[in-house]
């Protein structure tokens, strides 16, 4: 049995003001990602890379990312382990440290998912789940930093 995905993006650059790459400063980062049949995604460089701030940079989407595919896996061992689960967020944060030759790479990245279960006898139970979903987690067991999670448990009023 072929257990493997295969996954394809378009990407297209829309920062060209005339001139090309010129100079560092003389381009714009602005590029569309996009898949057949969903909407595209706007994307550019972080601000301080003179990207533009209303459009998602590679560094927050990487993070997403990490974010959706933990909050995914665990949805998917609270289904199986019984715990219903009424509400999920996430407040993730990062930390990319640049590099003196001008690259950089992610050292950490904290996850603080925020779950609501229905039954308070099924807390300690839907705190535990949160360590095989980090193992399963797909985009996670990718990186090469580490992914931490602090996660807080909330009982339905």
């Amino acid at each position: 049995m072929n257990l493997d995905h295969r996954y394809a993006i378009d990407l297209q650059w829309t920062g060209n003001r005339g001139s090309g790459t010129s100079g560092y400063k003389d381009y714009g980062r602005d590029h569309v990602v996009s898949v057949e049949g969903k909407h595209p995604i706007e994307g550019s460089a972080d601000r301080v890379f003179f990207g533009d701030r209303d459009r998602w940079n590679p560094e927050e989407l990487l993070l997403a990312a990490l974010s959706q595919c933990h909050m995914l896996s665990y949805l998917a061992e609270a289904a199986r382990a019984g715990v219903v689960v009424v509400g999920y967020t996430d407040a993730a944060t990062g930390v990319m440290e640049q590099t003196s030759n001008g690259g950089g790479h992610f050292t950490s990245v904290l996850l603080s998912p925020r779950v609501t279960v229905a039954d308070p006898a099924q807390a300690e139970l839907a705190a535990a789940l949160h360590a095989p979903a980090a193992e399963k987690c797909f985009i996670a067991a990718s990186m090469n930093f580490t992914v931490e999670h602090a996660p807080e448990i909330l009982v339905l009023a």
